[in-house]
């Protein structure tokens, strides 16, 4: 199979391929399994919540910190190149977690070694994204491209929350059925085999060093920071820090009511509702502009928030999620589409891994946050901080449809 420039009218699932989406999909599952296998086997094996907690956002500090940097090293050296090493390094790095945390080493060993898990995790999503941009631009008919755009954004995002519902079951599975050390051996091979195939589909020759925009960048490094392309990584940090802050207020909310292992069923109402409704946006006119869709979902995404406080039961708060769903979603979609279409130059695996982990690291510090104060100030304190995540996705909202004014 060869990838060509010759633009034409078929769909972009035909001119990919149907494996590349199976193994794009499959190649995500890793990362999604990370944070929670991390947490799973620390908790079971040293017996600390407290060290879990800390090992977890020790993961999502390393993918902080180094997420931006391995998608502006796949702009300059090709994803092939950067990937394979990546895929290697991580499974390496997994495998080596599971060792310290069985052994008897320090802490601070253990927190080294998360460190190195999400310093080296392959950015498999964003870089399918800007891999298939990069696909629309070349191959799709102009006339198709901006409806194929919107729905590719539509199916990558469906994609993540999959994955992100999937991957927590896995571990859960793989730890009872053999042992806390299953999901990161298993997280390690899918790494190995998945992510290597994700590196060596055709598709990869696209962001192959030479390529026109593909090649090493283009535009200036300062085209990263312009206005309009960081409202859109703050929109999604606020994303990330209502999934962070979600997740641990509902875990808090039904411990109270003894039944925090059905905390991940609930939140799968939300996860659900999310990825249809981000298929649906495909289907919205394009009339109805990217700016406001933001508003309105994240208007949406704002009010289900606030009906948290008035949450009582499970049944309640499982009606206040299913809101939630259906703004969660398209808001997401339509971030990752703006992203797409103000990357730089040369640079959109840059900045579709700056966006990725602002995801991330907003997870990590609203988790950290939100149990601590759940702990000091119980469930109603937490659960205003999912509201101050929405709201500040609403803000960006703002801010972005100001930045989007035509200059006189």
């Amino acid at each position: 199979m060869t990838i060509s420039d010759v633009r034409e009218s078929r769909s972009l699932l035909r001119i990919a391929g149907l494996p590349y989406f199976l193994i794009a999909l499959v190649a995500r599952l890793p990362f999604a399994m990370m944070v929670v296998g991390v947490l799973t086997a620390v908790v079971s094996v040293r017996g600390s919540l407290a060290l879990g907690g800390l090992t977890s956002a020790a993961v999502g500090l390393g993918t902080a910190c180094f997420g931006a940097l391995l998608g502006a090293a796949a702009d300059a050296f090709g994803q092939r190149r950067v990937l394979l090493v990546l895929a290697s390094a991580n499974a390496v790095a997994l495998a080596l977690f599971a060792a310290v945390v069985y052994g008897d080493t320090p802490d601070g060993l253990v927190l080294a070694a998360a460190f190195g898990i999400g310093a080296t995790a392959p950015q498999v999503a964003p870089l399918s994204r800007a891999r298939l941009v990069t696909l629309i631009r070349r191959r799709v008919a102009p006339e198709r491209a901006p409806r194929t755009l919107s729905s590719t954004m539509a199916y990558e995002s469906a994609a993540d929350e999959t994955v992100f519902v999937i991957g927590p079951f896995i571990v859960g599975l793989l730890a009872a059925a053999i042992a806390p050390w299953a999901p990161l051996v298993g997280a390690a091979v899918l790494t190995a085999v998945f992510v290597g195939a994700f590196a060596l589909h055709p598709t990869g020759r696209l962001v192959a060093p030479g390529r026109e925009d593909g090649a090493a960048p283009s535009s200036d490094v300062r085209d990263l920071f312009r206005p309009r392309v960081l409202v859109v990584v703050g929109g999604t940090l606020g994303v990330g820090l209502f999934f962070g802050s979600m997740l641990t207020s509902l875990t808090s909310f039904m411990a109270d009511r003894g039944r925090a292992d059905e905390a991940g069923l609930m939140y799968g109402v939300m996860g659900i509702g999310s990825a249809l409704f981000a298929l649906g946006i495909a289907h919205l006119p394009a009339r109805f502009s990217l700016a406001a869709r933001w508003i309105a979902f994240a208007s949406v995404l704002l009010a289900g928030s606030l009906s948290l406080l008035l949450a009582a039961s499970p049944a309640a708060m499982a009606c206040s999620l299913a809101v939630i769903g259906i703004g969660i979603g398209p808001t997401l979609v339509t971030q990752y589409s703006l992203a797409a279409a103000r990357s730089p130059e040369g640079r959109s695996a840059t900045v579709m891994t700056m966006v990725g982990s602002a995801v991330v690291v907003g997870q990590a510090m609203a988790s950290a946050l939100t149990g601590s104060v759940s702990e000091t100030f119980g469930t109603p304190a937490a659960l205003l901080l999912p509201i101050a995540a929405a709201a500040l996705v609403l803000i960006a909202a703002v801010a972005n449809v100001l930045l989007s004014r035509p200059r006189a």
